[in-house]
């Protein structure tokens, strides 16, 4: 075995990551606090992103560090296959009383991505429970984002993530909703677009709906470049597959707790799916987990209605329900609810939306979009370097003392629900600065 340093970069295949890239010109996190990270040598990096899309309650927040130490110590681990633990327990009826209507029963797992895979499933399961085993074909959209699972990447639609692996037979794709000629500089959601949902019944048309188990969409989709739901969309949405029997699944990984405002974009939208994926913020991002929103009738088709005893379902995770996790959740859903931020976001959202649509007129900027404390502004792409210059911008801006977010030529924003009008100011007037500058 050869002798590594103990800060050698190399041994780590980072995700997602130009590798290469990155370890010949790193750019290291040492620590948080609030709304700022820190580097090795103290600089502060001020969080336009919540990290990655995850802590809304801002960083290294007291209660839930507490609460995360407390439970190593009483209970580090629990399996949840034929046992429990209390605290799982409590977080799904936390859960269940937080999401809308009778979205009441939760299975957890350790990520959105595992979320996914198990939401699909539970879509399936439901169908075959019900009698209706034809029912296998999935539905997804161009554009969207569900984890890197292999049920995930098939009904996603970022050809990236796709290209090289293969996929599940029998998945569909709606287009995506984004279009610059009739909806750019759109603030909140697009009057335009809504006609597209109609793809799915022509998709019913083609396939029967004797044979479609589930649609999955992000109400609003994040790493694909902010993609806000044009009005009337997911009502459409919800409209066809409650009439043909098929499932709507939403994946709230980025959009639960706060981010558009109310504890999820279903409530603040008022369409309300039959299961419901989040993560991320669910724990603020201190330790990971996973869950699934189910509805009751859902629920009793698949276990309280099984035919045989034992088992009912057979998924899960070792980490499924973690202790720590659990008591991270506790805690996180604990300090939006003490400190009201669900209502701080929808109160701040306006402020928001002025301050990043002042971008527009500068240098390459040719959309900006927008929703609840979410944004992104679409830059130009070089003809020669497809998505070189928001790298541009994202490096300076590190190296400057902002986070952002960049997908293709989108800067992606999100910052923690407790930034101050002050910081907003901050982040968007710098943000200006660089993009200014940058060719």
């Amino acid at each position: 075995m050869t002798a590594r340093a103990a800060n050698d970069l190399d041994p780590f295949w980072m995700p997602f990551t130009a590798n290469r890239s990155f370890k010949a010109h790193p750019r290291l996190l040492a620590s948080a606090r609030d709304m700022h990270y820190f580097t090795p040598d103290g600089r502060p990096i001020l969080d336009g992103t919540a990290g990655l899309w995850c802590v809304n309650a801002g960083h290294a927040r007291r209660p839930i560090v507490e609460a995360i130490q407390r439970q190593a110590e009483i209970l580090d681990y629990a399996p949840t296959f034929q046992l429990g633990h209390p605290l799982v327990f409590e977080l799904a009826a936390r859960l269940g009383m937080l999401f809308p209507a009778d979205i009441d029963h939760v299975f957890f797992a350790g990520s959105g991505s595992e979320g996914v895979d198990s939401a699909l499933k539970i879509a399936l399961a439901y169908q075959r429970a019900k009698g209706f085993e034809n029912r296998t074909r999935l539905i997804g959209r161009q554009k969207g984002y569900h984890g890197v699972g292999f049920g995930g990447i098939s009904v996603g639609g970022l050809e990236n993530n796709r290209r090289g692996f293969p996929t599940l037979p029998g998945v569909d794709h709606l287009s995506h909703t984004l279009n610059l000629k009739e909806a750019a500089f759109s603030r909140g959601q697009p009057t335009w677009g809504a006609h597209l949902a109609d793809e799915l019944d022509a998709l019913i048309a083609e396939h029967g709906a004797e044979t479609i188990a589930a649609v999955i969409v992000e109400p609003l989709s994040g790493s694909a470049g902010v993609i806000v739901p044009p009005v009337g969309y997911l009502e459409r949405l919800r409209e066809i597959t409650a009439r043909h029997g098929i499932l709507l699944i939403f994946d709230e990984v980025i959009t639960a707790f706060g981010r558009v405002g109310g504890a999820t974009a279903s409530e603040t939208l008022g369409v309300i799916p039959d299961l419901l994926i989040c993560a991320k913020g669910l724990t603020n991002g201190a330790v990971p987990m996973g869950a699934v929103g189910v509805r009751g009738a859902i629920y009793e088709a698949v276990v309280n209605q099984a035919a045989a005893s034992g088992i009912e379902f057979f998924h899960g995770y070792t980490y499924s329900g973690h202790p720590l996790a659990a008591a991270a959740g506790l805690a996180t859903l604990d300090v939006y609810e003490d400190e009201g931020l669900y209502q701080r976001a929808t109160e701040l959202a306006p402020y928001w939306e002025e301050a990043v649509h002042g971008l527009r007129g500068l240098p390459h900027v040719i959309d900006i979009r927008n929703l609840g404390m979410v944004a992104a502004i679409e830059l130009a792409a070089r003809p020669d370097a497809p998505g070189a210059r928001a790298m541009d911008v994202f490096h300076t801006a590190f190296d400057e003392g902002i986070l952002i977010r960049v997908t293709g030529d989108v800067i992606a924003l999100s910052p923690p629900l407790i930034i101050s009008r002050a910081q907003i100011d901050e982040l968007i007037d710098h943000l200006s600065q660089i993009i200014r500058r940058t060719r």
